[in-house]
């Protein structure tokens, strides 16, 4: 067992290995959870991360309900941790799985990626929607029934902080909460900036995206403090990436 599995144990949170990358990765089952089905998913994945991916959304979203999150953020110890990738899929596959409206948001000003995993341009986006007045809806992109993008959108160096961290950003996010039944927000690594606490507690509660033998304990310890001082409910962690020396059908049997 990784060291990293057993931070996550614990953490004493939501645990969930899933791996972004066709490796034969796979986590023990544990109870079978209900099936909801709405449309079939846009992204590709590999089966295993897609059912890992499933689990994870039905936990957080499907059997809470209306109690459930509705505004969460994805954010990760240090870039290169999958961040961008996991909120893609998740907003895809909670899409796929509920009829209410599902909306993916690039906070990431720094490294705006989230408009790749769709195949879609950066602009518009929430850049534009910050210095612009019409609806926030306005500026996000339909990609099927029930999903749209938020993406990123164009803006100077010198002016990310600056509007991160406004009035006019909280005014925007809380308008965008009104607009789509779910949010789900791409924010900046801890390592990068404090944008991703400053975003995180404007939201639900946040999920930790860690990558398999990369991510450090200590990182991981300093980003539960700092989530806890800041009073934001970590939801989950993820382990992503992760790799089994053992073929998925035999730990199927365990």
């Amino acid at each position: 067992m990784s060291r990293n599995y057993e931070l996550l144990n614990q953490m004493g949170k939501t645990n969930l290995l899933l791996d972004s990358e066709p490796r034969g990765v796979s986590a023990p089952r544990q109870e079978v959870l209900p099936e909801v089905s709405a449309s079939a998913p846009l992204l590709q994945m590999e089966r295993v991360a897609k059912e890992e991916i499933t689990r994870l959304v039905q936990r957080l979203f499907v059997l809470g309900g209306t109690e459930g999150p509705h505004r969460v953020a994805f954010i990760c110890t240090e870039s290169g941790s999958g961040n961008t990738w996991m909120c893609a899929h998740v907003g895809d596959i909670l899409a796929s799985l509920v009829d209410r409206s599902v909306c993916v948001v690039d906070c990431n000003f720094r490294s705006p990626a989230l408009h790749e995993q769709f195949v879609m341009e950066n602009h518009p986006g929430l850049a534009d929607a910050l210095r612009g007045h019409a609806p926030i809806a306005k500026y996000a992109r339909q990609l099927r029934r029930n999903l749209w993008l938020l993406s990123c959108g164009a803006m100077a160096e010198d002016t990310q902080s600056q509007l991160l961290t406004s009035d006019r950003m909280r005014l925007r996010l809380a308008e965008l909460g009104r607009a789509f039944d779910y949010v789900l927000m791409d924010v900046p690594s801890l390592n990068s900036s404090d944008h991703g606490i400053i975003l995180g507690s404007s939201c639900d509660g946040v999920v930790l995206v860690l990558k398999a033998n990369s991510s450090r304990r200590e990182s991981a310890r300093q980003a539960m403090q700092q989530f806890q001082a800041a009073n934001i409910p970590v939801l989950g962690a993820v382990l992503n990436q992760r790799t089994f020396p053992i073929p998925e059908k035999i730990y199927k049997l365990l």
